[in-house]
């Protein structure tokens, strides 16, 4: 639940920080509220997707022995 509270936190923060944008209106509030949804799902969905072009010299492993090498 850690996740899914940590989720809703920073929606709301970032909805908040939108809707003061548009100056508090109330008729803004569900619609500032979709687009912090949209942004943390794009967020996270580039974090589970990686880099878009991943260095081949680097490989998969993070021990710097083992790095490639042309």
């Amino acid at each position: 639940m850690a996740n899914a509270t940590a989720r809703e936190e920073w929606i709301k923060r970032r909805a908040r920080k939108l809707w003061e944008r548009e100056g508090l209106r109330p008729d803004q509030e569900q619609e500032c509220w979709d687009k912090a949804v949209q942004e943390f799902e794009a967020a996270s969905s580039e974090e589970n997707r990686g880099p878009a072009h991943p260095d081949p010299a680097v490989g998969s492993t993070s021990d710097p022995t083992k790095l490639k090498h042309p």
